[in-house]
């Protein structure tokens, strides 16, 4: 069984989706730390041929604290307006905006408060539009040994789970040391996402932006031949 885990983010770029789709079961980690200025809670999408940061406002945000025990901020519904207009602003003539509008709006105001809720929410609905239909588990409803850090308590979700394969993106390759993994007879690999470019109202193309950019320029099945676009190391 391949298994994936990753932290929450909000609305990523089309590598996470890959990853969820190539394994078996994809846990969603939302009893780690927070990290500011990573992208649980913000990400990139083009406006005016420019990458903008796009985010969701956390009530007294700390990376001393899960990112479950985190909440939206107080003005969240405010901020929700506000980023649906941006959104609008940004992709209205984008060919595939009438399809996709409606899918981020009912992302955008989901009730949910919690941060680690919320996000959820968000994959699951994202991975329904695109046809992906991979288990996804939260991590803090699987029964561990949550005393455990890093590489260890990753490879704690694997044994319980009965992970005979884990796959990480890429940008893990030194959080990780294969020799403990194959101890354990779990093999590692990390996922590389291939250079994937298309159309953005004709002007140079702008890389590694949210998934919104990939859904409001692409159909389903193009992005579909794009969750392909990976390779294995």
């Amino acid at each position: 069984m391949k298994l994936g885990i990753m932290q929450p983010y909000f609305f990523p770029y089309i590598g996470y989706w890959q990853l969820i789709n190539l394994v078996d079961k994809y846990v969603i980690y939302d009893d780690v730390n927070y990290i500011k200025k990573g992208w649980i809670n913000r990400n990139k999408i083009l406006m005016y041929n420019k990458d903008i940061f796009i985010n969701l406002p956390i009530h007294k945000s700390s990376q001393n604290k899960y990112i479950n025990e985190l909440s939206l901020s107080n003005d969240i519904i405010d901020h929700k307006k506000k980023l649906l207009k941006t959104i609008r602003t940004c992709y209205n003539n984008a060919p595939y905006f009438n399809e996709v509008y409606s899918i981020v709006e009912d992302i955008v105001t989901n009730n949910d408060w919690n941060l680690a809720s919320y996000l959820q929410y968000s994959i699951q609905k994202v991975c329904e539009f695109l046809s992906i239909d991979t288990e996804i588990i939260v991590s803090s409803n699987i029964n561990k040994n949550n005393y455990l850090e890093g590489q260890d308590k990753i490879i704690e979700i694997c044994e319980v789970l009965k992970a005979k394969e884990y796959i990480n993106a890429i940008g893990g390759r030194d959080l990780y040391t294969t020799n403990v993994f194959n101890d354990k007879d779990i093999k590692i690999k990390f996922l590389q996402t291939e250079n994937i470019e298309y159309q953005q109202f004709g002007n140079k193309f702008i890389p590694n932006l949210s998934i919104i950019d990939v859904m409001m320029f692409n159909s389903r099945e193009q992005i579909s031949g794009m969750l392909n676009n990976y390779s294995l190391r």
